[in-house]
């Protein structure tokens, strides 16, 4: 599974639109919104280059791990190597792990890269919030490469981008990515999980603490997107 891995996370990043919609897109976005509001502060006292850098990173890590694992195993499944590795000694649960697992890894350059500009732009963080800041957004992209994988056994090669994509921005429109979530709409983005992955970020704001109920929730849909992606790959194991 490690070498599954490795040429998982390789394929990746030689991958040009890989490297343009997930890296370079979210920090092209991240000037334009910084420029647009400049020196305001939104809900709890943050500065607007502090939000943005939260959301735009979030943005390119869901990005990252939807479209590369989504669209990849939908393909996979259509030119036959998802049944090919099935004939090998590796079990169909690894298979579905190193998707995760690799396209988890690939989150990596999307977040890293905004928090860079963030620093040079003014954003001061303690180096235990920008760890802690860091790794919360990584592991919450594993949410969300479930959430690919699932897509990947659901919808045909054809049909699977504009799903993608559709499903992409909606969650990103009510989750707090463009702009902040008024009160209005906060019973509705908790059960977005763009919006609780934001919300892991809420520990930078002054007095505040890490959100367990953000927590919890993501939580929550990681299982269930682990479940669907199980049931839907015992599926099309069946079908091939």
């Amino acid at each position: 599974m490690k070498t599954l891995v490795q040429l998982e996370i390789l394929r990746t990043l030689r991958n040009k639109r890989y490297l343009m919609f997930t890296v370079l897109y979210p920090a092209l976005l991240y000037f334009f919104f910084i420029n647009a509001y400049g020196n305001e502060t939104v809900a709890g006292g943050v500065s607007v280059k502090a939000y943005f850098m939260v959301s735009m990173a979030t943005f390119g890590a869901v990005g990252a791990v939807l479209t590369g694992s989504a669209q990849r195993i939908s393909l996979e499944r259509k030119s036959g190597w998802v049944r090919q590795l099935r004939l090998t000694a590796l079990p169909g649960r690894a298979y579905t792990v190193a998707k995760i697992a690799s396209c988890a890894v690939t989150t990596l350059p999307a977040i890293v890269v905004v928090f860079v500009i963030g620093a040079f732009e003014g954003v001061e963080l303690s180096a235990a919030q920008w760890l802690g800041l860091g790794v919360a957004l990584w592991l919450g992209s594993f949410v969300f490469a479930a959430l690919g994988v699932a897509l990947g056994y659901a919808a045909q090669p054809d049909a699977v981008q504009p799903i993608v994509m559709i499903v992409y921005m909606l969650m990103a429109l009510f989750g707090g990515t463009w702009f902040p979530v008024g009160d209005s709409l906060k019973t509705v983005a908790q059960f977005n999980p763009v919006y609780l992955y934001n919300q892991l970020a809420s520990f930078v704001q002054p007095g505040q603490s890490l959100d367990l109920g953000a927590v919890a929730g993501l939580a929550g849909f990681l299982v269930v997107f682990v479940a669907g992606a199980a049931v839907l790959y015992r599926k099309d194991t069946k079908q091939a």
